[in-house]
């Protein structure tokens, strides 16, 4: 938890409190259900969390700012920014059904109310949001072809909407073949901690 208060010094108690819960109820719902590596459980706050976050030092959302969150799992990284962005939006889906339902639980645990949940294939999803997040979910060219409908056209961030998307590795191959505009971040440039190291944020505008 010290490493979310390190670099996010600005948070609410309520916000504090919702991230402390985290580290109660993922342990104990990865117990029984299989959502992050049991390897990696013990490093939930920074190679979860944290990564999570990463998008909410790449941009802010903008009060009323609308979310998809593609292919969430187990709520990452839809819930820890949903606790960030109190006043925008999330929609979160999976298509594995016991992941979807351990994210439903864990917000409502922590109270939040800002985030809806959809147990299905992002084909069916037919509303339009400001960005589409994701975490290491799919080839980025495959990935742009089935949200790229769900993109608003209207903007009202400060930047352009678009996908915004968690990667790890070299990504000079997977984006060559992107027509469109694509912005790369190595996302040590804002944490130090050694798991940063290779992982990126890629950023697509629509």
């Amino acid at each position: 938890m010290e490493h979310i208060l390190n670099y996010f010094p600005q948070l609410t108690e309520k916000q504090i409190l919702q991230f402390k819960e985290l580290g109660n109820l993922y342990p104990e719902w990865n117990s029984k259900i299989n959502v992050i590596s049991r390897k990696d459980i013990d490093n939930l706050y920074v190679n979860h969390i944290l990564h999570s976050l990463s998008i909410a030092k790449f941009t802010d959302f903008k009060p009323g700012s609308s979310i998809l969150d593609m292919g969430t799992g187990g709520g990452l990284p839809g819930i820890p920014l949903a606790i960030m962005f109190p006043e925008s939006q999330f929609h979160l889906i999976d298509r594995t059904g016991k992941k979807i339902k351990v994210a439903q639980s864990i917000a409502e645990s922590i109270g939040l109310t800002n985030v809806t949940f959809q147990h299905g294939d992002v084909a069916e999803v037919k509303n339009k949001y400001d960005f589409v997040v994701s975490r290491a979910v799919m080839q980025l060219d495959a990935l742009l072809k089935l949200i790229t409908k769900n993109v608003k056209k209207e903007c009202i961030n400060s930047i352009p909407n678009g996908l915004i998307c968690l990667k790890g590795g070299n990504l000079a191959e997977e984006t060559s073949g992107i027509k469109k505009e694509v912005e790369i971040v190595n996302l040590s440039n804002y944490f130090k901690e050694e798991f940063f190291e290779t992982k990126k944020l890629v950023y697509v505008q629509i």
